[in-house]
């Protein structure tokens, strides 16, 4: 068996007893050399695909299993399986691939986010947990009117609500906005806005909505920053809301859209006004909602 790169492999000539048996029990196809690509590292890319499980195609992590005859497959995949190899339909039994558990202890390769800026190269165990938090990882489109599938980094979502969502793009850090609802007593856990704001060379989304909190209908204003949670922390910001010599106001931190919509809505993080408070701040006459929202964004003096 060849393995092209692959360090802290025993040599054929030097093999002791434990060897010999990992090689008689845990059979897999050798690692051919590749026609070189300046682009690629061959032997990395066909050991990486050596430990993708082949039935859901993910990345294998011990314990890994294989049947009589070599096939391999993830512990996930073994439980879904009858004990039948999905390759040749032999009764898979416990057996474990030690070798190539072995082999996957000595790889480091790159972040799958290398693409979008991580520079990080991590030995393989530990890539799957770097990867589920790292700092260069794609955003979800923060559109809440659906479940958009789309992700990228700030600069494309920026392209993407304005263009495909036709959100209204803002600039400066203060804000002046009125929401006028026809019917008041009619609340849609639907309804709802979002505005972007770029200011201090950063993105901001504004929402605001009406739900139903538990058997009352509500409205909320809340900020979310177009980034990660440690960079919205230099960051706060105030939202105002009053009429008829009245007002609530709200100061906070935004929460980045890392958190989704709907877990920051039902967090309660942000300005509630509840439907009676309202509908006083729009004159009291019961027939239309007309708030007007006031706030500011602010970046935090001793942070950098």
């Amino acid at each position: 068996m060849e393995l092209d790169g692959i360090d802290g492999m025993p040599s054929m000539d030097v093999m002791d007893e434990e060897d010999k048996t990992l090689q008689r029990h845990c059979q897999f196809p050798s690692i051919s050399k590749p026609r070189i690509n300046n682009n690629d590292n061959p032997t990395t890319t066909s050991v990486h695909e050596l430990l993708e499980c082949p039935v859901c195609t993910n990345s294998m992590y011990p314990p890994i299993h294989q049947c009589p005859n070599g096939h391999t497959l993830c512990s996930s995949c073994k439980t879904r399986v009858d004990n039948r190899c999905p390759t040749c339909r032999q009764e898979l039994g416990d057996i474990r691939c030690l070798a190539l558990e072995k082999i996957a202890e000595s790889l480091k390769l790159a972040c799958k986010f290398s693409t979008f800026g991580c520079q990080e190269i991590l030995p393989y165990y530990s890539k799957l947990k770097h990867e589920s938090a790292c700092y260069y990882r794609p955003y979800t489109c923060p559109y809440a009117g659906s479940d958009c599938p789309i992700d990228g980094n700030i600069p494309f979502l920026v392209s993407h609500l304005r263009d495909d969502h036709k959100v209204d793009m803002h600039s400066g850090c203060t804000f002046n906005h009125r929401y006028v609802k026809a019917n008041p007593c009619e609340v849609e856990n639907a309804t709802w806005m979002l505005t972007v704001f770029h200011c201090f060379g950063q993105y901001f989304c504004l929402h605001f909505e009406a739900f139903q909190l538990g058997m009352a209908p509500v409205y909320m204003a809340f900020l979310r920053f177009m980034g990660d949670e440690s960079d919205a922390r230099n960051f706060s910001y105030s939202l105002e809301v009053g009429g008829n010599g009245r007002k609530l106001i709200w100061e906070g931190n935004p929460r980045s859209i890392r958190d989704n919509h709907k877990k920051v809505r039902d967090s309660h993080d942000g300005l509630i006004i509840q439907r009676n408070m309202a509908l006083f701040f729009s004159g009291g006459e019961r027939k239309e909602l007309k708030l007007r929202i006031t706030g500011r964004i602010w970046k935090e003096q001793n942070k950098q």
